[in-house]
């Protein structure tokens, strides 16, 4: 949730965060960086939080739970937060419960992250995935996302879109090969438009990057002005969110997390011809053959 929340309000939306936090962690530092750039913070005090020990190898993040957390209580929310036009539920630990959906308007847009709902998480042993399911929150969510880490790679977008609603749209990062965006109808997968990475001066701290570059790409579904030019296109806003996403690598931690300025040079600076093209991609770590 940091990294969504810090990252919003840093491109100029107004933005308010409900973070769950135990004793260690009430004076972590990154509190103070979300209050610095603006952000409304509700703590919600629990006797444990999610604890990770990440190592990354050329082989991918290879990551152990130190303690598992518990989900995130239902509280009382701010008449004014309750009246929010977008809301991002970005769980570490599925510690995001569906309970959560009863303070949603029903015309919010939803973004949700995905990956923390597809985490086995035991004290003490290495992180595991589990199989995509079912859950409410999928099914409320407009835009969901995810890492091509996060599943195996042969599951067809088929299945993924299967849990979303009609219409919802679907971005799986694939690292430095950039990712895909699926549109969504009754039957599937509508559309698939494949965006190309934007490439780093260099790469630092990976953690966070997909969490910025989903929470800018629902920054300018939400207020399209932030990507500096008019416009809804689709591929317009992937190309600022993948400029966002290229920055969070940068430094360590929040301190990567860009503010909207620092976005538009980075997505001015790419001269990359064709970035978002159509895909005919069907499975997550199947990459189009004629690309």
């Amino acid at each position: 949730m940091t990294y969504a929340a810090l990252t919003t309000a840093r491109l100029g939306l107004r933005t308010a965060a409900v973070v769950g936090v135990d004793a260690e962690a009430a004076t972590a530092h990154e509190l103070d960086a979300l209050r610095d750039a603006g952000v409304d913070i509700l703590r919600v005090d629990l006797p444990q939080g999610p604890i990770f020990h990440n190592v990354e190898t050329p082989h991918g993040r290879e990551q152990t739970s130190i303690a598992p957390g518990i989900p995130v209580p239902l509280v009382p929310l701010p008449a004014s937060w309750l009246a929010s036009p977008s809301w991002s539920l970005v769980p570490v630990a599925d510690e995001v419960g569906d309970v959560w959906l009863d303070l949603i308007d029903r015309d919010a847009i939803v973004g949700v992250a995905w990956q923390g709902m597809l985490r086995r998480l035991v004290a003490g042993q290495r992180v595991e995935r589990v199989p995509p399911a079912g859950r409410a929150i999928l099914r409320r969510a407009d835009l969901v996302g995810l890492s091509h880490l996060d599943v195996d790679p042969a599951t067809s977008l088929g299945t993924l879109t299967s849990f979303l609603h009609p219409g919802a749209r679907l971005l799986i990062t694939q690292g430095g090969k950039g990712g895909l965006l699926v549109a969504t109808d009754g039957d599937g997968p509508r559309e698939v438009l494949r965006y190309l990475s934007t490439p780093t001066e260099r790469e630092v701290d990976p953690t966070g990057a997909g969490d910025t570059f989903l929470a800018a790409l629902l920054a300018v579904q939400v207020r399209p002005g932030v990507a500096g030019s008019p416009g809804r296109s689709m591929a317009r806003a992937l190309r600022f969110a993948a400029a966002a996403g290229s920055l969070a690598v940068e430094d360590v931690g929040l301190a990567g997390v860009p503010d909207r300025t620092s976005v538009l040079i980075r997505r001015a600076r790419e001269r990359v011809r064709r970035a978002v093209v159509p895909s005919l991609s069907a499975q997550v770590g199947v990459e189009d053959p004629r690309q």
